[in-house]
């Protein structure tokens, strides 16, 4: 089951970075082009959010439950969660970062129930998905970094 819900995980994050990039050029373009607002990118921009929180609800239980959750992992005798990269990051830098980008993409969602101007409604929703998107690029387990990398599409 924890190799299923990894794999899901992991599926869902590539899923989450199609629909933010298509959120951000769609958020661009409506700003820049000064367009009416669309049920189209409402649409997207609710999907979006609904990856990013079904993939969070399956983060935290791997980053409590999971194989390396700190509810069953015990830290050998005088090792500090800090001054371990492994567990540093998956304890603390990965969830902490996602989560901020999931504040991001739900504030990028909510321009789209807001009573203000189409122009304003695109160039708030912009910054927001930007920043999440930057958050999300830095806060992955890409496959080059150092101890924590994971493969791109593990199980395959």
């Amino acid at each position: 089951m924890q190799t299923g819900l990894m794999h899901l995980h992991n599926l869902l994050r590539w899923i989450i970075l199609i629909l933010l990039v298509l959120s951000v050029l769609q958020a661009y373009a409506g700003w820049t082009g000064k367009k009416a607002f669309k049920a189209g990118d409402k649409k997207t921009w609710l999907f979006t959010m609904i990856a990013a929180h079904t993939t969070l609800l399956l983060g935290l239980y791997q980053v409590m439950f999971g194989r390396y959750g700190f509810f069953v992992t015990t830290l050998p005798e005088g090792m500090s969660m800090m001054k371990d990269k492994f567990y540093r990051f998956y304890w603390l830098e990965h969830p902490t970062t996602m989560i901020l980008a999931i504040v991001f993409i739900t504030l990028g969602y909510g321009m789209s129930k807001k009573q203000v101007t189409d122009e304003i409604k695109y160039k708030k929703a912009f910054m927001y998905f930007l920043v999440a998107l930057l958050l999300i690029l830095a806060g992955v387990p890409w496959q080059f970094r150092e101890i924590v990398g994971r493969p791109y599409f593990p199980g395959m």
